[in-house]
């Protein structure tokens, strides 16, 4: 396969940052309340992820290893002012029921997640490709989980009425915020079958990784960690 069409493949499927890596669960939660706003927030993420992964890329060899970090977050929290005031000006409506979520995607840990890992490691058009796969994959989560909340909660669909009031009751749970976590596990359930018959074909998904599960092979800050905790240590048998 193409390398760059393996990214793409990567970032919608095998990786799926929402199904799969289980990444970015705030603004999954809390924004998909209908799809508009689901397909809303993954593309204005996807715009960032790309961009941000192109600069960083591009600038890899000249960003200092000791302040790789704050370097990746002033790139990204510029990329999202610029994302936001365009949003502000041109979709205000949408601008507004996503709110402060949209200021938050400088912290969202795909984001930073594929620049540490990967942009910061590659070449250009690899990580635009890595950019793109992990943002339509995230955008494809948040979309899918709008589409099931609206529906069951008001019976419409990208703000149109599809199901018709006189025989169809909306379930006003699943546009509230239980509904998120309960749409989210029969999602990952659907993913979870999805993996298992990946595994018996010999061709397995991605697992979650990183500091939440306690892989420090596949996090970049495994020496930072392994330095504080022996900074932790030392001090605690100095007390």
């Amino acid at each position: 396969m193409n390398k760059n069409v393996e990214r793409l493949y990567n970032g919608i499927i095998k990786e799926n940052p929402t199904f799969v890596l289980m990444l970015g669960m705030c603004p999954t939660l809390a924004v998909t309340s209908s799809a508009m706003n689901g397909l809303g927030m993954g593309l204005s993420t996807t715009v960032v992820l790309v961009f941000a992964n192109l600069l960083i890329s591009l600038f890899r060899k000249v960003i200092p290893n000791g302040v790789r970090m704050p370097a990746f977050i002033v790139i990204v929290a510029s990329l999202v002012t610029m994302v936001q005031f365009l949003m502000n000006a041109y979709t205000p409506d949408l601008s507004k029921s996503l709110g402060v979520y949209i200021p938050l995607i400088v912290v969202n840990c795909i984001i930073l997640g594929r620049a540490e890992s990967y942009a910061s490691k590659n070449p250009v058009v690899p990580s635009i490709f890595d950019g793109i796969g992990m943002g339509l994959g995230f955008t494809l989560g948040l979309t899918c989980i709008g589409l099931v909340r609206e529906i069951l909660g008001a019976g419409q669909l990208f703000g149109y009425q599809v199901l018709s009031l006189d025989w169809f009751t909306p379930i006003t749970i699943f546009v509230m915020a239980p509904g998120a976590f309960l749409v989210l596990a029969v999602l990952v359930v659907c993913m979870n079958l999805v993996r298992a018959k990946m595994d018996a074909k010999g061709k397995p998904l991605a697992a979650p990784s990183g500091c939440l599960t306690g892989d420090c092979a596949s996090c970049g800050q495994s020496a930072l960690c392994t330095g504080k905790t022996q900074a932790v240590s030392s001090d605690q048998k100095t007390e």
